[in-house]
């Protein structure tokens, strides 16, 4: 079998090509008498047949639209077949210890959240929810940011231990979606805080004539999300090992910016308010379900993040780093913030005989007061934090996750970067203020993604920790020939797509009760704890599934073998079976060694 690495092949592939473009007989006759001792070295009849039919077939100039895409296509490793690179570039493989830059305290972050008060819930009863949500929401990151941790390889690749080689693809064009629409959100609200520190330059811009009124928005704000969304384009472009240093910049002048309109509130008001002295007005089995409805959208508000917490966990410099400050921190974080929001709130109903909850509207109307220069210059500041928070929630969580799952769907041609600015592109153009127009719209979609990504997570959880029990063979996840322990049946697994259709199955029926239909009211309530509905009824499926027609590769005793991802990696050695394959990776090695030159 003719070896990918082998030095003959590449020199003999220039020898032709030198022989290909002679112009006398005589030359070319010296030229292939020069290049047949390097073939003799080789011992596959496959490779001297191709070099031979390369030797007398006439060269023929390349067209722009090659041209266009050899020079688009990403970084990898010579010697590769095209099956390979479908599934590896530099962005997919292990992560190596020169970039394994993350420690603990790079995965400190802090977001802000409303109040869940439209279940009629007391304040209290809204943090405990917020609580109990966030801190279940983290045990479910930290179970997949292990995977990514102690193996440094991101989603994409994670899911093909379950899913399959190739089955992988569906999950991860999910989370991409999934992604993208999150990515026009997020950019949308960051555009808010724009618009209102433009308010503070010139006050005028409030009262901007509207140039669009068929669009569902109005040119002021969305000259604020044109704006922002210019404004985090260069954000994308850094790796994911650097951007660390905005989520240091970020933790430690946002908190500040979240108190100021704390104490400002309390002392305006001069004291909490009345919403923190108001009771439920929900009681027995309708409060008992506005608990659990409470709990569940937190779940609901991470299920990206669930599944995609491999993509920086791989980055970072030991397993225990990913864990717990993820662990405790994102419950705690988000108790004070929506702390820090009820109380705002709460003291809003004082100033303005309203409680106004998004923080957005309360800084928008302070400015309608009459405030001082320096009154407005605070709240040109506090919209700056608020808008650097936005930024790097977006990078973190949306852009980043995209490129990584675009890279993986044709990583011979796209890598993070490029994915993350065609997320970009594709927020701006879904028109994300129509999303966002009534919350229950925004409500609904976030429930019914969390449908299929509760499914995806129990598939791939339980696949890691109770069938293979942490073992994965490192170089097979990067491997499509037949006879691999994840390439199943033609590249997919039954039995993960059994137990994710019956993981979305069980939600279907609730969803259509979400949308409007008439359905049985058992179906409503399982919907209503529909993450966990879709995550337990996929994974106990799974596991029956494996115990009774066990998937290779497996452990019989808990086994992590991340050390493996500690050398130089490399799956250009993996043998291939494919003639056309052998070929590429000669072209691949010789359009490698022309880049070198």
């Amino acid at each position: 079998m003719l070896s990918p690495k082998s030095p003959a092949p590449q020199h003999a592939v220039i020898e032709l090509d030198d022989f290909a473009t002679s112009s006398s007989p005589s030359q070319r006759l010296s030229h292939w008498e020069a290049a047949e001792p390097l073939l003799s070295q080789s011992n596959s009849p496959a490779a001297g047949s191709l070099l031979k039919m390369r030797a007398t077939m006439p060269r023929f100039p390349k067209s722009k639209a090659t041209w266009l895409l050899s020079r688009l296509q990403t970084e990898s490793e010579p010697g590769l077949t095209n099956a390979q690179l479908m599934l590896i570039n530099h962005d997919l493989k292990p992560v190596e210890p020169q970039r394994r830059q993350w420690t603990a305290w790079s995965f400190i972050g802090m977001e802000f959240v409303a109040g869940i008060f439209c279940l009629r819930l007391a304040w209290w009863h809204a943090l405990i929810c917020i609580l109990i949500g966030y801190s279940v929401s983290a045990m479910f990151v930290c179970s997949t940011g292990r995977i990514g941790a102690v193996y440094h390889i991101s989603f994409p690749v994670v899911s093909r231990a379950s899913f399959g080689i190739w089955g992988s693809l569906w999950p991860v064009f999910n989370r991409a979606a999934m992604a993208c629409v999150w990515y026009g959100v997020q950019a949308w609200i960051g555009g808010q805080c724009i618009t209102l520190m433009i308010r503070f330059i010139s006050p005028s811009f409030y009262t901007l004539h509207n140039g669009i009124p068929n669009l569902g928005t109005n040119t002021r704000d969305f000259v604020g999300f044109f704006i922002f969304w210019v404004a985090s384009l260069p954000a994308i472009w850094f790796p994911v090992h650097k951007i660390r240093y905005l989520f240091m910049v970020k933790s430690c002048f946002v908190p500040v910016a979240a108190l100021t309109p704390f104490s400002w509130a309390i002392g305006r008001a001069h004291g909490i308010g009345p919403i923190v002295k108001e009771p439920a007005t929900a009681s027995g089995s309708l409060l008992a379900w506005g608990w659990m409805v409470g709990i569940m959208s937190p779940i609901a508000n991470f299920a990206t993040l669930i599944v995609n917490d491999p993509d920086f966990s791989r980055f970072a410099r030991k397993p225990r780093d990913a864990l717990w400050t993820q662990l405790f921190t994102i419950p705690i974080g988000f108790v004070v913030t929506s702390f820090v929001g009820i109380i705002v709130s709460s003291s809003s109903k004082v100033i303005y005989g309203t409680a106004i909850w998004n923080p957005l509207y309360l800084l928008s109307q302070f400015l309608l007061d009459d405030a001082t220069r320096a009154d407005r210059f605070g709240v040109f500041v506090i919209a700056a934090a608020f808008a650097l928070a936005q930024l790097g929630t977006n990078i973190a969580a949306n852009s980043v996750s995209a490129g990584t799952d675009m890279t993986a769907l044709l990583p011979r041609y796209l890598n993070i970067r490029r994915g993350g600015y065609i997320c970009a592109i594709i927020g701006l153009c879904m028109c994300p203020w129509n999303l966002l127009n009534t919350s229950n719209n925004f409500t609904t979609y976030l429930s019914a993604y969390s449908v299929f990504l509760s499914s995806i997570a129990g598939v791939i959880i339980c696949d890691y920790y109770f069938v293979r029990k942490g073992y994965y063979s490192l170089k097979d996840l990067y491997s499509a020939r037949e006879g691999s322990p994840y390439y199943y049946h033609f590249g997919v697994s039954w039995r993960a797509y059994t137990s994710y259709i019956c993981g979305v199955l069980i939600n279907v029926v609730g969803f259509a009760s979400a949308v409007g239909a008439k359905v049985p009211i058992g179906a409503n309530y399982i919907y209503r704890v529909n993450f966990f509905a879709g995550f337990v009824i996929s994974s106990l499926v799974y596991y029956v599934l494996c115990w009774i027609k066990p998937v290779p590769a497996t452990s019989s005793v808990w086994s992590e073998k991340g050390d493996e991802a500690d050398g130089a990696f490399s799956v250009a050695g993996i043998p291939c079976d494919d003639a056309l394959d052998e070929e590429n990776s000669i072209e691949m090695a010789s359009i490698a060694e022309d880049k070198r030159k």
